[in-house]
This record gives structure tokens, C-alpha cells and sequence, in this order.
């Protein structure tokens, strides 16, 4: 026999997952479709913290304006609830800061443009040290340095507010 794969979700997901489903044949052909291109993809590389042994489960129960703090908190990071407690605890126990997705994404950008200033400084120092004249360097290339060195210096302090803003929102003062 087959092994039998399953999940709880909601009715509200479920009813989409019947919507999409019914394109391609249904739940079962649609889910083997997933499960297929999951398992040809290798090997998903787990979180440190979901995937480890050592880690707790917890359950908590909260009124209901804890509660829908909770949920729009997440929801405003787009991250589950329980995510959203995990990485608040994890602020607090350790001071590891958590970025939505989109805040991720938008800071991988970042370190890749920071990057490419770093590839272009080097393509202009190059430059400078063919560009020699009688102990004078052009000052065109003069000038693309010290708008480079702008660019970087503001890249930097866009990262920076964006990991104090992040440790600033997981701060105690919620």
C-alpha cells in the first residue's frame, strides 16, 4: 500500500485549493503534482529553528484581544500567528531580529546593489591607476568616486534604519 500523505487546513483554504484543483483534475492530482515537483526539487533546507529536534511545542491560550493582536500583528508582517510569537520570543530570548518576507527581499536587494557599488569601486580604482597623468588623476574619475562613495554611504544607512526599525518593532514597548 501506498503511503497517504494528509494536513488539516482551513474551509476557507480548502475551498480555493477545490477551486485551483478543479483545473487540473482534482485534489488528488493536484497534491501528487506538488508532491512530485517538491520531491524532484531536493531536499527543502529546514529553518534552524522548525527543524530542529531540541525544539519545544507550545501551546497557548489567549482571550480574544490578545488574540487578534496577535493575528494582525502577523498579518501585517505576513507571517502566521505562530511565527509571528516565535519570532518575538526569539527577539526576546536572544535578540535575533525577524524580517517579513517582503522586508527580506527588499534587504537581499539591497546587499546586492551595496554589492554591485563594490564591483564598480574597483572597476574605477582600475581605472585611476591607468589614468595617471604627470601624478594627477583625472578629475571626471574623481568625481565618479565620490558619487559612488555617496551611493554606498546611503545603501549602508538604509540598511542600518531597517535593522534598527526591525529591532525597534520586536522591542518590550509593543
Amino acid at each position: 500500500m501506498a503511503p497517504v500523505l494528509s494536513t488539516r487546513v482551513s474551509d476557507e483554504l480548502a475551498s480555493g485549493f477545490d477551486s485551483a484543483a478543479r483545473a487540473v483534475g482534482g485534489r488528488s492530482a493536484l497534491l501528487r503534482r506538488l508532491v512530485e515537483g517538491a520531491a524532484a526539487a531536493g531536499p527543502a533546507v529546514a529553518s534552524k529553528a522548525s527543524g530542529r529536534r531540541d525544539a519545544l511545542r507550545l501551546m497557548v491560550r489567549l482571550a480574544a484581544p490578545e488574540a487578534r493582536h496577535v493575528t494582525d500583528q502577523a498579518a501585517g508582517l505576513s507571517l502566521p500567528p505562530a511565527t509571528w510569537v516565535a519570532a518575538l520570543v526569539r527577539r526576546h530570548a536572544s535578540g535575533a531580529p525577524r524580517f517579513a518576507r517582503p522586508d527580506e527581499l527588499a534587504l537581499i536587494a539591497i546587499h546586492g546593489e551595496v554589492r554591485r557599488i563594490g564591483v564598480n569601486v574597483n572597476q574605477i580604482a582600475r581605472a585611476l591607476n591607468t589614468a595617471v597623468m604627470e601624478g594627477r588623476v583625472l578629475d571626471t574619475e574623481l568625481g565618479a568616486i565620490e558619487d559612488l562613495r555617496r551611493e554606498l554611504c546611503a545603501h549602508m544607512a538604509g540598511l542600518g534604519e531597517a535593522f534598527a526599525g526591525n529591532l525597534a518593532y520586536w522591542a518590550a514597548d509593543l
